[in-house]
């Protein structure tokens, strides 16, 4: 591969995986802790244009509110426990904006991948509106954030806002012309479902240029697959299980 690639190996799922409720500054402050130096998170908007980190389209899995996140002001949901569910020792712990977390990763030195995650109907004003406040927040980083998704969409929005950040498109199947779409879409890397990769779906994406990462991997055996594969990143909820050192 010509291109550097900015970007460690391993990457913390939504901050600390399942050790502390997920896209929480809790949880990124606990993946630090163990050593991990980029993380992945979940950004959606609010009902009032507000970036907030959150995966579920829905409130009850992690939060104390109910409906859909995406239709409540921002005034309403930082108002909820995003904590308690996990459990007591995280109580109280708040809903994070995108600028609260890009606060703690410059001032801490982490990297982050940023999955652009819309409400379902906001796909493409989603994706603007991610990349537009991380192009405004990295402005004067060293490196950037990666953006990916999953909805074509979203990464044709972050693309028309902020050109200039890395794209990376997410895949949970091979579909009829992912690795085209990935290359119209100018993304510098495919993000796969761990199981996904083989030898010839490596050496596609590697030979278009582009870079091969995976979610969520937890077992040492699918790590070491992934690792002999030469794949180039992996994402895993095991922060206390896999070094980033190694």
């Amino acid at each position: 591969m010509s291109t550097p690639w900015p970007y460690p190996r391993w990457i913390a799922h939504r901050g600390a995986g399942k050790l502390a409720p997920e896209n929480t500054l809790a949880a990124f402050r606990f993946g630090a802790a163990h050593g991990y130096r980029m993380f992945e998170c979940d950004a959606k908007l609010s009902a009032d244009g507000v970036v907030f980190l959150m995966h579920d389209a829905t409130l009850e899995r992690t939060t104390s509110g109910r409906g859909i996140g995406g239709q409540k002001p921002w005034s309403e949901l930082a108002q909820l426990d995003a904590g308690g569910w996990h459990s007591r020792a995280f109580a109280g712990e708040p809903l994070p904006t995108l600028e609260n977390l890009a606060r703690f990763c410059l001032a801490n030195h982490c990297l982050l991948n940023i999955e652009i995650k819309p409400t379902p109907g906001t796909e493409r004003e989603t994706g603007e509106a991610v990349a537009r406040q991380a192009a405004t927040l990295w402005r004067d980083a060293a490196v950037p954030p990666l953006l990916t998704s999953f909805q074509v969409d979203a990464l044709k929005g972050a693309a028309a806002a902020a050109p200039e950040l890395p794209r990376g498109l997410l895949l949970d199947t091979l579909w009829n012309g992912w690795l085209e779409t990935a290359r119209e879409l100018g993304c510098v890397a495919i993000v796969c479902n761990h199981a996904l990769w083989d030898a010839t779906v490596v050496a596609q994406v590697h030979g278009a240029g582009l870079r091969a990462l995976s979610y969520t991997v937890n077992d040492d055996w699918a790590a070491q697959r992934l690792i002999d594969l030469g794949t180039d990143g992996i994402i895993t909820d095991r922060v206390d299980l896999f070094s980033p050192a190694r």
